[in-house]
């Protein structure tokens, strides 16, 4: 379970159904909550505030998550944090998304359900309201989500919770095949995963 540190004698606090990748840092004042998944290479630093990461979230590969001196960075219910995303000292509220290699800065608040586009960057004290897309360099607001999207989102952070498990019984170091096999088995996770929304929104 990750590379987990304490500083100042403050120890992470992480709950025991959560999944830490071995390659993930945790440090210091770090609370995870229950069903979580932190992949690889992901840091949260808690050694100047406090991270807290609620029940069900997905901090995936590569992302920070950090804050000024006494002050947090909080990730609420459900929060779908994508690939190498940035926060720091932000808000996240149940159900927000982070898209793709996005930045979240000090006291800027991401509502319940809403979405920042990948590579968007959130300015400081810039709230992105309940069930609306935020896009740009740095980010305005697009658009109220329709109930497609908001459906679509809702169950990204699902997939994480069953790969948390699927992690948890089966992920360990191995070596690689040298050459491919007519029957090497193939990943299933069913017909009701999540598909591009590209793809989602064409129906």
């Amino acid at each position: 379970m990750g590379r987990i540190y304490e500083i100042d004698e403050v120890r992470p606090v992480i709950d025991a159904s959560s999944f830490v990748h071995p390659d993930a840092v945790i440090i210091g004042d770090v609370i995870i909550g229950a069903n979580c998944y932190i992949g690889p290479c992901a840091s949260l630093r808690g050694d100047f505030g406090q991270i807290y990461v609620a029940d069900g979230c997905n901090i995936q590969e590569g992302c920070v998550l950090h804050s000024f001196p006494n002050q947090q960075c909080r990730v609420d219910e459900n929060g779908h944090i994508a690939h190498g995303a940035v926060l720091h000292g932000c808000h996240i509220k149940r159900h927000g998304f982070v898209g793709i290699r996005s930045v979240v800065m000090d006291g800027a608040v991401v509502g319940e359900s809403a979405m920042v586009a990948a590579m968007a960057f959130i300015k400081a004290e810039f709230e992105v309201p309940d069930r609306c897309l935020a896009a740009g360099m740095p980010a305005k607001i697009v658009r109220e989500m329709d109930d497609t999207q908001i459906q679509w989102m809702q169950n990204a952070p699902r997939e994480y919770q069953a790969l948390t498990e699927r992690s948890i019984a089966s992920l360990k170091p191995t070596t690689p095949l040298r050459e491919s096999v007519p029957d090497k088995p193939r990943l299933s996770v069913g017909d009701r995963a999540t598909r591009p929304y590209n793809e989602t929104k064409k129906g």
